[in-house]
């Protein structure tokens, strides 16, 4: 080992290392500081916004220095142990040099190198202590940027965006590969995370209730563009077969009834909920969203309730999952099944069908679904053997009859539930202004790792993927 950076004297490499060089970079600091603001009084034509770039310049290569001074005395000062089995590492050699991107610049570090015996591989503890392992050249907190730029905004732009802001210079290819892993990395993560909640190990800390409380979940599911069988679109036509270029992303929101309430301006918000997106299937779906329940207190709940549009996978799920739990029909789109029957009763008569409708939707709403089945019945009765307009009726009657027990929207009210599946619909739609942007195409291997990023994101779970930003997570909590 260097005892040299040891000490913070110079070493080999002529620059100056460890503790000792932090005071330095500290009282250096504290000048260009001064000179900066004094520099600002006088000067003509200047806002603040100025005198934070000027600050921004002035003290970037200090930070540099001053992070790769820390860094390199931690590295020294790591025990030349595994990092994986803890066995202390023999065939020593000191001195390896890499170099990594920083938030304020490239910083280069030595490092020694050991050879573990049990697991048979080269190691170098201070890379694991450091949080540069499978770094791809980049520290913790340019991983972290590079993870939340690209799942929020397309890659090119991402890293605009990034050198705009910190003067971090990443290509948009090596932009793509870091949110990448950092999103695979993202969805070991998850399923550690999931198991932990459903085998009642979950770590977060639940709020305490003193009085029963509803858990609400609701699902839905939006389409997602990928290059599936790309370049061989001709070809399979020839064929006979169609390209398949759009496939389900499955979606829900999970959230307590006493998290539901308005702002002062009457817009109706809810305080506290979690989400799950994932392109790996129904199965996935239903175990990400069941572990999301758990560790928002579905152990604990008096009751719950799904919500939902009319798809079977939808309520095969829920009689699955949650057994005990009550069903409901998103009144929006029982209401949209309302209005076929009116357009195969009164055709362009507009004024006729609002008429007919109106009535209808309350009813719905305020009384029970048993009268509007009756009514439409009645409509079918109305229609000749045969036509396209009764077989319309016919088959909206057996809709009707099918969710007849989701359709409690009195008995909601009277508790203040929601009548619909509004809350995962605008979830749907929040993750698609990132997934659904005019040219771009996806894998299912890429679009997971992102749409997983996200989702720790909405669910505020970010320092657990980054816990360098725990601190930002505890003073917003």
């Amino acid at each position: 080992m260097n005892t040299k950076c040891m000490t913070g004297t110079v070493c080999s490499c002529g620059r100056p290392h460890g503790p000792a060089s932090l005071p330095v970079v500290a009282a250096e600091l504290g000048v260009r500081l001064n000179q900066a603001a004094e520099a600002f009084v006088v000067a003509e034509g200047q806002n603040l916004g100025h005198l934070e770039e000027e600050v921004v310049r002035q003290t970037q290569e200090l930070q540099r220095r001053a992070v790769e001074a820390g860094a390199q005395a931690k590295a020294d000062a790591t025990p030349p142990c595994c990092p994986v089995c803890g066995q202390r590492l023999s065939r020593l050699t000191h001195g390896h040099e890499r170099t990594f991107r920083s938030r304020f610049g490239p910083v280069t570090l030595r490092r020694t190198r050991g050879w573990c015996r049990r697991c048979k591989k080269w190691r170098f503890p201070a890379d694991a202590v450091l949080g540069l392992e499978d770094s791809g050249g980049c520290s913790p907190s340019v991983q972290e940027l590079a993870a939340l730029l690209a799942s929020k905004m397309p890659v090119e732009e991402a890293a605009k965006v990034l050198e705009h802001l910190t003067g971090v210079k990443l290509s948009a290819a090596t932009l793509h590969r870091q949110a990448r892993r950092q999103g695979e990395r993202a969805q070991r993560v998850r399923r550690e995370l999931d198991a932990q909640a459903v085998s009642g190990g979950c770590s977060e800390q639940l709020e305490l209730s003193l009085e029963p409380y509803q858990m609400i979940l609701e699902l839905d599911a939006w389409n997602i563009r990928e290059r599936d069988e790309w370049g061989q679109s001709q070809a399979m036509r020839r064929r006979g077969e169609e390209p398949q270029r759009w496939h389900w992303v499955w979606t829900g929101t999970v959230f307590r009834l006493d998290h539901r309430g308005r702002t002062a301006g009457g817009r109706p918000v809810i305080s506290q909920r979690g989400f799950v997106a994932t392109r790996q299937g129904v199965e996935a779906l239903r175990e990400q969203l069941h572990a999301e329940a758990m560790r928002r207190g579905l152990g604990q709940a008096a009751g719950v309730l799904v919500i939902g549009d009319g798809a079977v996978w939808l309520w095969r799920l829920a009689e699955d999952r949650w057994p005990g739990a009550r069903q409901r029909l998103d009144y929006w789109h029982a209401v949209e099944h309302l209005a076929a029957v009116g357009r195969a009763r009164f055709g362009e008569d507009r004024e006729g069908l609002a008429a007919w409708l109106e009535p209808l939707k309350r009813q719905l709403k305020n009384e029970s679904a048993v009268k509007v089945i009756r009514k439409l019945e009645e409509v079918l009765g109305e229609l000749a053997e045969g036509s396209a307009e009764r077989q319309t009726v016919v088959r909206e009657v057996a809709y009707f009859r099918e969710h007849q027990g989701r359709m409690d929207y009195r008995r909601a009210q009277r508790l203040k539930e929601p009548l619909g599946s509004g809350a995962v619909e605008a979830t749907c739609a929040q993750y698609q202004c990132r997934f659904k942007r005019t040219g771009q195409f996806w894998s299912p291997a890429g679009d997971e790792a992102l749409l997983c990023l996200d989702t720790f994101w909405r669910n505020e779970r970010w320092h657990v993927l980054f816990p360098h930003t725990r601190h930002a997570h505890l003073s917003k909590n």
